[in-house]
């Protein structure tokens, strides 16, 4: 086996259970509402305070005082801040939100209408129409989201209404999540930029952990939160970064494609979700939209080559 294949190796699988402990945790986040009347915003609170901690924690011992760095630029602590507030938090709550709402899999899979949010952005901002593979993506997007919310009936909603809502926020947030960081990500590490944008956006929620106090979890849900944590937020995370060293992003994302996955199957199996027909169709659309954003992507790489 060659280098170059071991590497590829490593990087599909960092990649895919990566991904596989994101699906993970919202099917568990699923069973901790459900089962246990966990709070949602309790929850997003501790995750967002427990994984800011540990991300943070990981850089300081790879990078020293270096950890502190972005912090003594005051145009980047200010772009820290908004993405901390504006894109890190949003992202957390609006998806765990959809999940209480609704369940894992449909948020999850209405949480990767992000790239349409992010290819409308960006139209408006650069004032110029989409590409061909844009619209496309649009199209096959807007398709998708309307069969997995309705089952394909024009009078009614398969999912609650707040499910809907907070799972199509969850898309926005997902988009802001991704932009709003850009230029920190070029001059510093993103575990450190992602560890401190963690901790700051539990700020607004740190009320909410002391109003609402500590659930009545039991092992089983002191366990659950650990896994949340640690292996939905921490590994999950450094290992879809390992993975980006080793292959392609656009590969990366559209190997993404497991976290939904994940949590379907997750919920179907061991949560007693439901999904007619038509959700997985419109499930499969609109993760079919990473795939076609990432082609363009890709036949550059071939052309580089």
């Amino acid at each position: 086996m060659s280098i170059r294949t071991s590497s590829r190796g490593r990087g599909f699988a960092s990649v895919i259970i990566g991904t596989m402990f994101w699906g993970l945790s919202g099917a568990v986040a699923q069973f901790l509402f459900a089962n246990l009347h966990v709070q949602p915003l309790w929850l997003v609170g501790v995750r967002l305070l427990g994984a800011g901690l540990l991300l943070l924690g990981y850089t300081a011992v790879r990078r020293g005082t270096g950890v502190f760095s972005i912090w003594r630029n005051r145009h980047d602590a200010f772009l820290l801040v908004v993405f901390a507030i504006c894109g890190m938090m949003p992202s957390q709550l609006t998806y765990f939100l959809a999940v209480s709402y609704g369940n894992a899999a449909t948020a999850t899979v209405l949480q990767f209408l992000g790239p349409l949010f992010i290819i409308i952005y960006l139209a408006l901002a650069s004032r110029q129409w989409p590409r061909r593979v844009d619209v496309v993506s649009i199209v096959v997007a807007l398709v998708g989201t309307y069969l997995l919310v309705t089952q394909g009936r024009l009078t009614s909603l398969a999912l609650a209404p707040a499910a809907v809502l907070w799972g199509v926020l969850a898309g926005v947030s997902q988009a802001s999540y991704t932009l709003l960081p850009r230029q920190l990500l070029r001059r510093y590490d993103e575990t450190q930029v992602v560890g401190w944008a963690m901790l700051i956006g539990g700020v607004p929620l740190w009320p909410v952990l002391g109003v609402t106090g500590m659930p009545h979890l039991g092992w089983v849900g002191v366990a659950a939160i650990a896994f949340i944590i640690v292996f939905g937020t921490l590994f999950a995370y450094l290992l879809y970064l390992k993975s980006l060293a080793y292959i392609p992003a656009s590969t990366t994302g559209m190997l993404s494609a497991f976290e939904p996955l994940t949590a379907t199957v997750t919920t179907v199996l061991f949560l007693g979700t439901k999904l007619a027909g038509a959700e997985i169709v419109g499930g499969v659309l609109i993760l079919l939209t990473t795939v076609l954003q990432a082609l363009p992507a890709r036949q550059a790489t071939k052309v580089e080559r």
